[in-house]
């Protein structure tokens, strides 16, 4: 078996292949990352052995073309944590970082990890997780713009403080427009200009909400109709996730995204302490989902009181156990709908 390790750039592709035991038995570095490059990739390969297996660095904003080529080609990817590559980096005899070291290490970490994600062709999670994306950074932007604002109203007039978290209504921006009619001046200027900015990336964020939630609507109703999942968490949680299916089983969901908690023995009395690893959208996404449901849903009012009648428990602890039954309620909802999706055989 060759293992392919591939330390993927914007502009150029460097391969290492590596033998059963991780010695170095060809590298090949292409002078362009367009398709005819990734095939003469491929047929490259093809004179090291049958049996081989590509690992790419997960970083797939730069190996995303690749991964499509490979995967059209019939060959077999799998994705490698940009963290264990440095770490079969940092143990190797090799001293500094160059795109073969790197892709070395691809390769050897690879070996020493039999159980990778297999990499596949992007499905709808990915659209949904460009949408929600491209939402993020309108409201982010929306928000700077808002920002500004506040501080040209404060210089002209002083007195006039709108409410918290009221920018983004359409009735408080055309009163805010109203207003400003009143004053003369280039911050007045400036200040309308932002408003209409603010109005239109409102219209733009509100769009996206409703393509979101028609979208996640079709694909995920069981992970809807968990008690505190909205559409945007849902479209969150299905993006990040990616599929369902590369999990072997919930805990591994679990690890992946951060609500399985690390074990910690001291003075022989076991313990466990707070993961800081993991997949930080997805642990968020579920965070907000558990304190949704803390504030509305009698179960885990009624769970959260459980646990804060164990000896030493503390709030902070009764929420990570809450988020982790949350992580397999999520998981058991994922595979529902994944299920659902897949088409059933023609009859015969």
């Amino acid at each position: 078996m060759i293992t392919l390790g591939i330390d993927a750039h914007k502009r150029t592709h460097t391969v290492v292949a590596v033998d059963d035991v991780g010695r170095q038995v060809g590298q090949r570095t292409t002078t362009a990352t367009t398709t005819e490059a990734d095939l003469d990739l491929v047929r490259w390969a093809g004179g090291l052995g049958v049996e081989r297996v590509w690992a790419v660095e997960d970083c797939r904003h730069l190996s995303r073309r690749l991964e499509a080529d490979l995967l059209a080609a019939g060959e077999r990817i799998v994705r490698v944590p940009p963290k264990l590559m440095a770490m079969c980096r940092t143990s190797a005899r090799t001293y500094g970082k160059s795109d073969p070291i790197d892709a070395l290490a691809v390769a050897r970490a690879a070996l020493r990890e039999p159980d990778l994600p297999t990499a596949q062709l992007d499905g709808p999670a990915r659209e949904l997780r460009l949408l929600v994306d491209h939402r993020e950074d309108l409201v982010g932007e929306r928000t700077g713009y808002i920002n500004r604002l506040r501080w040209h109203l404060h210089e002209l007039d002083p007195t006039w403080d709108p409410k918290a978290r009221s920018m983004n209504a359409f009735k408080h921006l055309d009163a805010v427009a109203a207003r400003l009619e009143g004053f003369a001046g280039t911050v007045a200027r400036i200040a309308a200009d932002l408003t209409r900015r603010i109005r239109a990336l409102t219209v733009d964020i509100n769009a996206l909400e409703r393509e979101i939630a028609d979208l996640v609507t079709d694909q995920a109703p069981t992970l809807l109709a968990v008690p505190g999942v909205g559409p945007l968490a849902a479209a969150k949680i299905l993006g990040e996730t990616a599929d369902i299916c590369r999990f072997r089983s919930k805990d591994a969901y679990a690890r992946h995204n951060g609500t399985a908690p690390n074990p910690v023995w001291s003075s022989n009395r076991p313990d466990h302490r707070l993961s800081r690893t993991g997949n930080r959208q997805l642990n968020a996404a579920i965070h907000r989902i558990a304190i949704t449901q803390l504030r509305c849903h009698h179960d885990a009012q009624r769970y959260m009181a459980n646990r804060l009648q164990r000896p030493g428990a503390t709030k902070a602890r009764a929420i990570r156990a809450l988020k982790r039954r949350l992580s397999d309620v999520v998981y058991r909802a994922l595979l529902t709908d994944a299920q659902r999706t897949i088409p059933l055989p023609a009859a015969a």
